[in-house]
């Protein structure tokens, strides 16, 4: 670990109950999510300086430092992964400046790296879901990031980022739902 990467951990929001469940696009619903995120700078009061980003497919919520751990990964979080995957733009006077903004990274609902999906152990027969996790479709996982700014306290994001599908999301994001976004950067997207 060089001596400027900082070092971050990952954070876990856990959202729905057995009498309010997480309902997918599909109409199928789990009684429970949990989505995994990251967060770089500090919230202001009124929580106006919320970034949100929104990782490529194959990425996740480590953004920014350095992360050698996350639980419930097992041999899922590899030593590639460790740095985050755009710390050249995020942290103090870089381009996502964490001394003006709050920057929240989260894996996607369905991902590998710490939120619900696939790998994730089903309750019901104390296996993993394996093909039985319900179909993710993209207002899946804007919903659960939803759920995590409500938990956060963030009712309108300064600004939407994403890149590659991440972008498309970022879209997603606005047109579903544009009062709780005042900018929208899709990069690199269809």
């Amino acid at each position: 670990m060089s001596k400027a990467a900082k070092h971050e951990e990952t954070k876990f929001f856990t959202t729905g109950t057995s009498q309010d469940p997480f309902v997918f696009a599909s109409g199928d619903a789990l009684p429970d999510i949990t989505v995994a995120y990251e967060t770089y700078g500090k919230l202001n009061a009124d929580g106006s300086n919320a970034i949100l980003l929104f990782h490529a497919l194959s990425g996740s919520q480590h953004a920014a430092g350095v992360n050698t751990a996350v639980p419930q990964t097992d041999e899922r979080w590899t030593k590639d992964i460790h740095h985050g995957w755009w710390d050249l733009f995020i942290g103090p006077d870089k381009a996502l400046d964490t001394k003006r903004y709050f920057i929240i990274c989260a894996n996607y609902l369905g991902g590998c790296y710490g939120s619900s999906g696939p790998a994730s152990i089903n309750p019901a027969t104390g296996k993993p879901y394996a093909g039985s996790f319900p179909p993710v479709r993209t207002s899946d996982v804007v919903q659960s990031q939803l759920a995590l700014l409500d938990h956060l306290g963030i009712q309108k994001l300064h600004a939407v980022i994403g890149a590659s599908v991440g972008g498309l999301l970022a879209i997603n994001l606005a047109t579903l739902h544009p009062e709780r976004v005042k900018i929208v950067v899709p990069i690199a997207s269809g």
